[in-house]
């Protein structure tokens, strides 16, 4: 469970992506899983965007992609949402620790 100020600093670094992983009107199979899950161990950050023709709304996609991906939400705003998962092979980004935390 990320805390607020490690979830402000990833969302900065969120904003600088620009590619979108999208769902459509398919609901959330294998192969759409198994592309954010890949996504996430070379990027750790990552941001899905729900198409309008998707019938499903963006907390309760947000609310299985954490529990199927074993990820973070870090935000939701409006369709679009920001996952973040700490690669296991290559860590790319250092999310800050307060002494306190430890």
């Amino acid at each position: 469970m990320l805390k607020p100020y490690q979830k402000a600093y990833l969302k900065s670094l969120a904003n600088s992506i620009d590619h979108r992983h999208l769902l459509g009107k398919g609901e959330l199979d294998d192969s759409f899983l198994g592309s954010l899950d890949a996504a996430l161990e070379a990027n750790e950050l990552i941001k899905v965007s729900i198409l309008p023709s998707s019938g499903s709304k963006a907390k309760d996609v947000g609310k299985a992609l954490e529990e199927k991906l074993n990820a973070d939400v870090v935000q939701i705003i409006g369709r679009v949402i920001v996952l973040y998962r700490r690669s296991v092979k290559h860590p790319k980004i250092e999310v800050p620790c307060r002494k306190e935390d430890r």
